[in-house]
């Protein structure tokens, strides 16, 4: 039986064992659609992007023209009808984010705050990383954002576009992901955003459709391994890498233009049932 890497903390240690108890083991080469930057033991912040830049031998463009999550929204291959109908300003809105300024809030189920709560104490606040508040924010917090690109300087190729999150009034670090396109095995193309953890990631793969109202919808409720969804991945002590599909656990989530604005709410789902909801208010920057 394979081994997490000994030397870390224990809880890190116990739920990467239990990937690669319950998951597969995996050569990234077969695997490129899920590939994505992993973390190293110590939190996830800027610090982690400089350190990965540098390991990558890629330079850090802060104040790249490219300001996006996602360089063209064509990229992920709606119809022509889904496309012409997608709101402009959701458009506008992921291929220049940095442009952007967002409000948002959070309800939970009272069911799994106490997991909430678990989970930020052994994990997130520690690492800076998923790090969701654990109380109910009913009166907007204004998020700031930055998009950190790594770029490689023979190509001058982007080679990945970090989002960057923080509530402005605390300055808690709530995110810190790599966000592009990959084609599953399908063929469908979806949104990835890769979470960087100790030794592995998290990673999300969302397919893209357009609703009536011109919204676009991103939804990781894959059934296999193989389909959208949530995954973990990880390297053990032998430097194998191994990979675990999450299919009890979802996020959907849909981003649409009202008035002057843009909303988004984001659900996620434990068991088909609501474990917490985002609001977002997004809007233009003056």
């Amino acid at each position: 039986m394979r081994f997490a890497y000994p030397m870390q903390k224990f809880q890190d240690w116990v739920t990467q064992q239990w990937v690669i108890l319950r998951g597969k083991k995996i050569k990234p080469e077969d695997f490129p659609w899920l590939m994505g930057p992993f973390g190293n033991l110590d939190a996830i912040g800027k610090d982690f992007i400089y350190q990965f830049a540098k390991k990558e031998n890629l330079i850090v463009e802060k104040d790249s023209k490219a300001k996006g999550i996602i360089p063209s929204m064509q990229k992920l291959n709606l119809s022509e009808t889904e496309y012409s109908n997608l709101s402009k300003k959701v458009i506008r809105f992921y291929e220049n984010t940095a442009n952007h300024n967002l409000d948002f809030s959070v309800h939970w189920n009272p069911l799994f705050k106490f997991f909430g709560i678990l989970i930020n104490k052994l994990f997130s606040k520690r690492i800076n990383q998923l790090n969701i508040p654990t109380k109910n924010i009913s009166d907007p917090e204004s998020l700031k954002s930055e998009i950190i690109n790594l770029v490689d300087p023979a190509s001058n190729e982007i080679k990945y576009t970090f989002w960057f999150r923080f509530i402005e009034s605390s300055g808690q670090v709530i995110y810190s992901g790599v966000y592009g396109i990959s084609n599953l095995p399908s063929g469908k193309t979806c949104v990835k955003a890769v979470f960087p953890l100790p030794n592995g990631n998290a990673t999300v793969l969302m397919i893209p459709s357009v609703g009536k109202n011109g919204e676009l919808i991103l939804d990781s409720s894959g059934k296999e391994f193989g389909d959208a969804g949530f995954y973990f991945l990880l390297k053990d002590s032998k430097g194998e890498y191994w990979s675990q599909f999450i299919n009890s656990f979802r996020d959907r989530l849909v981003v649409g233009a009202e008035n002057d604005f843009i909303s988004a709410e984001q659900t996620l789902t434990l068991w088909h049932i609501k474990v917490l909801t985002f609001y977002y208010k997004i809007k233009l920057k003056k």
